[in-house]
């Protein structure tokens, strides 16, 4: 991944995204994180009911986190703090390990985020983040389209009142239309209306925070009607004061069993976290530092760990919220700690009238948001394949799991990648009208008489080389008048491995029991140096590399007025 170091974030390694303080923007900033935390307050909370853990948790990955990662991160605009897509990992695999909910279950989810922590600083270390490239933006979609569906068919139980079953989201389905009879209406009543005034909000008053209006309306109700007598299920008990800090209590042999879970998130946390400041920080012309971000996602996932919640991840939504009511700076992301503060310091007790309806209407809304219909029809409409590969990544997690989902992702970016490379753009240029054109490579193209130049648009390796060789070939048989030259135009080759190099080295070959020489244009010093190191220079001739083609072009025509006795 490309990254951008000034001098500024190179002499300075803490306070990045704070400093330097702008009068201008400052207002704005703190505005910023009150919207902020009216937003984010009640997904965060949401968020637990993804990830499987007390409410309290989400709150607190909007203290000791958010506040690590804006001291240490580079990005003027990222917010970190739980997400949606990192919670479905989590909660898909630790499941399997512990009861959710339980006190093992909680320290197994610290220990991710610490794992993940160890794993950010590695990647930092190790200049790994460019692995995260490698979760192409088609599968990415499909990946979060994936996790929409099962988060919001997740709360459908919930939010209809009845008992939930079955592990994966097929078997938690059939089990709700199983229990449709049981609905409980009251608490459906609740769940429409809290989806009512979300949704309607986001129509009339954009800006307006809906979901917070919907939780405070919903506790007021709660505790004015007794929600609880009429069999309306509510929060409960939330725990007053800071979280306690300290290591997870678990186990070494639970490092193990959660390390394919961590590396699942910190993959996405790198891909999502890497976008989403990049685009912030070209948004408005600002340096950024990504080895930076990476020191702060791995911080704030240790805080994480030490302070009694689970993983956080740089979030798209929060960041976007926070730049559309006028933050830029990390001032937005410190104000809404303090707010938040606050509330786990004071205001903990209305929050435990909250109906768990109301919240699983805030997850549902959160999920459904995640499934990017427009996204899918845009690549469906000019890129058919990759539409398939991203419905195959969304139908995995859902079908199988959220871990499996990431797998695919990455395995089916890899493909995308290498299918791309196998069958490169490669054409025989004919110069018309002034300008050299690509032709499409079909039997019998010649450039000129007696010349043909085949430009290869791709590095040369070992998926692709018998492509090339195969056209090569053909190209020199089908040649409709006889061929003298064969000019690779290699400018777009910046590399061969060496099976290309053994398959270059057969094309020569080939082509000089023909009599046909072979000519390379346009080849890097980089390349070129593979070149000699392989032996493939002295092969072909040191007088047949050009630098440019017009060159080429002109040794060959003085070569045919020498040979005719012109």
């Amino acid at each position: 991944m490309t990254t951008t170091q000034p001098n500024r974030a190179k002499q300075r390694f803490l306070f990045q995204g704070l400093l330097p303080l702008k009068r201008s923007t400052l207002v704005a900033d703190v505005i910023a994180g009150i919207v902020l935390a009216a937003v984010g307050i009640p997904e965060v909370m949401g968020y637990t009911k993804i990830a499987g853990t007390p409410i309290a948790t989400g709150l607190y990955t909007f203290l000791l986190p958010a506040f690590t990662f804006a001291v240490l991160g580079s990005s003027r605009h990222l917010v970190v703090a739980a997400d949606s897509a990192t919670a479905a990992i989590l909660a898909s695999n630790v499941s399997r390990l512990a009861q959710i909910g339980s006190p093992q279950y909680v320290a197994l989810t610290e220990l991710v985020a610490l794992i993940a922590a160890a794993l950010l600083l590695l990647a930092r270390l190790f200049k790994l983040g460019f692995l995260a490239d490698f979760l192409s933006r088609t599968v990415l979609i499909g990946f979060l389209t994936g996790v929409g569906i099962q988060v919001a068919v997740g709360q459908l139980g919930v939010l209809l009142g009845v008992a939930e079953g079955g592990h994966g989201s097929i078997k938690h389905l059939l089990s709700v239309v199983q229990n449709l009879p049981n609905t409980h209406l009251p608490t459906v009543g609740i769940s429409l209306a809290v989806l009512a005034v979300i949704i309607l909000s986001e129509k009339l008053w954009p800006k307006f925070p809906g979901a917070l209006l919907a939780v405070v309306g919903a506790i007021a109700a709660s505790w004015v009607f007794h929600f609880a007598d009429y069999g309306i299920k509510i929060i409960g008990a939330v725990p007053r004061g800071l979280p306690s800090f300290g290591l997870p209590a678990v186990s070494l042999d639970d490092i193990s069993s959660l390390l394919g879970v961590a590396v699942s998130c910190c993959i996405v946390i790198i891909a999502q976290s890497a976008a989403t400041s990049r685009a912030f920080a070209l948004r408005y012309n600002e340096p950024f530092n990504e080895d930076a971000d990476l020191i702060g996602l791995a911080a704030a996932n240790m805080a994480a760990a030490i302070s009694g919640t689970f993983i956080v991840n740089g979030s798209p939504t929060k960041t976007t919220i926070v730049d559309a009511a006028g933050g830029r700076s990390q001032i937005s992301q410190i104000v809404t700690v303090a707010i938040v503060l606050i509330v786990v310091l004071f205001l903990t007790d209305p929050i435990s009238y909250l109906p768990t309806a109301a919240l699983a209407a805030i997850v549902c809304l959160i999920g459904i948001k995640l499934i990017d219909l427009r996204g899918l029809r845009d690549i469906f409409k000019t890129h058919r394949d990759e539409f398939y590969l991203a419905v195959i990544t969304a139908a995995t997690v859902v079908f199988v799991g959220v871990r499996e989902g990431i797998i695919v992702a990455i395995v089916l970016s890899l493909i995308l990648h290498v299918r791309h490379s196998y069958r490169p753009h490669s054409a025989v240029l004919v110069h018309k009208n002034h300008f050299w054109q690509p032709l499409p490579v079909v039997p019998g193209s010649m450039s000129a008489p007696g010349v043909i130049i085949y430009r290869f648009s791709r590095d040369i390796f070992y998926a692709n080389a018998n492509c090339f060789s195969d056209q090569v070939r053909m190209l020199a048989e089908t040649a409709t008048l006889p061929l003298q030259w064969f000019i690779l135009e290699a400018r777009a080759i910046t590399e061969i491995d060496y099976s290309a190099s053994q398959t270059i080295r057969d094309v020569v070959q080939a082509l000089a029991s023909q009599n046909i020489t072979f000519i390379v244009t346009g080849l890097t010093p980089e390349v070129k140096a593979q070149f000699d190191r392989d032996g493939l220079t002295k092969l072909i001739g040191s007088d047949h590399f050009y630098n440019r083609l017009g060159d080429a072009l002109k040794a060959f025509r003085h070569l045919h007025k020498s040979a005719s006795g012109e």
